[in-house]
């Protein structure tokens, strides 16, 4: 059996068995990524007018311009070099240069928690990317999984946001630290953290007032508040999480940039990825930032709210690709 037969096989065998969760929320991103280029790889010739099709699929995926030509570069040798005519041996190479690129240099798939005792998290970015959904879907994963929860109320400026956290708690059985709107959000994390180690809390999640990443004084204040967090406990917070919404496209790019280098963000979530044709920014977040993705939301259900897994993902993406390729011959 041929290298790429395996290659092509292994694709087809993890495609079937990727979570319902993963296919079924990558449905808009798959229709308009992978069906497009399961028509493109049912071409019998690679040609320049190949690769600069695929181009544009892959920018319009929003793959990203930088991430895509770096692909495209990387494909053209790999036919070169393995002196490559038909079009459907590059399928498999592409989903495993997509799988590496997500996966990155370093093991870092997954939350960092604290083994030796109190894990906080620490939650940031722009209004209405799905903070305070986030953190209530996290916390009843949490819940699920026997730990304890306390939840700390750090947006004290938007209408509603203590309220709306504390709807979250009531679903999940978690308690709230909070104080009157328009108090100082440092505090709260004071508040939170003291109160979180004086109960053994396993895990204090944070949420923090949605802030433009291009405002300073917004971005000191986050400043502020990781410096209280760590006084209280060196080595928090855990990780800081920069909220996405993935339907964003490019922009959430440019906000993982600014928000990745002034406030220590330590992961991604993707919000919103089942209502979007935008899954590829996760590729080019991912690519350019070196930034990882922690999570991943494909749904509005409290379980909805996966651990972001590469193969999975990926997998997600071409199983309709694989379906319909696998039918046509």
């Amino acid at each position: 059996m041929s290298f790429f037969k395996k290659l092509k096989e292994s694709i087809a065998a993890k495609a079937e068995s990727v979570t319902a969760k993963f296919r079924d929320g990558l449905a808009k991103t798959r229709t308009a990524l992978a069906g497009r280029i399961g028509d493109l790889f049912s071409r019998s010739r690679i040609d320049e007018a190949f690769f600069e099709e695929l181009e544009e699929i892959l920018i319009a995926a929003d793959v990203g311009v930088r991430t895509t030509m770096e692909l495209i570069d990387e494909l053209r040798e790999e036919a070169s070099r393995r002196k490559l005519e038909d079009v459907s041996e590059l399928q498999p190479i592409l989903a495993e240069k997509l799988v590496q690129i997500l996966k990155g240099e370093g093991d870092d798939a997954g939350l960092n928690l604290n083994p030796n005792g109190l894990t906080v998290i620490l939650f940031v970015g722009v209004n209405g990317v799905g903070k305070t959904t986030t953190i209530g879907k996290l916390a009843w994963k949490f819940r699920q999984e026997g730990k304890s929860v306390l939840l700390a109320a750090g947006d004290t400026f938007r209408a509603g946001a203590i309220e709306q956290l504390e709807v979250w708690a009531q679903r999940t059985g978690t308690e709230v630290v909070k104080q009157p709107h328009g108090a100082d959000p440092a505090a709260v994390m004071y508040d939170a953290v003291k109160e979180a180690i004086s109960r053994g809390v396993d895990v204090l999640l944070c949420d923090t007032a949605g802030r433009l990443q291009n405002k300073a004084h917004l971005m000191d204040e986050l400043a502020k508040i990781r410096r209280v967090i760590e006084r209280e406990l060196p080595g928090a917070p855990h990780e800081t999480l920069l909220v996405l919404d993935a339907a964003t496209g490019q922009n959430a790019l440019q906000q993982a940039r600014m928000f990745g280098e002034k406030s220590g963000v330590t992961g991604l979530v993707l919000t919103k990825l089942d209502g979007t044709a935008k899954g590829g920014i996760i590729v080019a977040i991912r690519n350019e930032l070196k930034l990882p993705v922690k999570l991943v939301g494909l749904g509005e259900k409290p379980d909805d709210l996966q651990t972001f897994d590469a193969e999975q993902f990926v997998h997600a993406l071409f199983a309709g690709a694989a379906a319909e390729d696998n039918g046509s011959r």
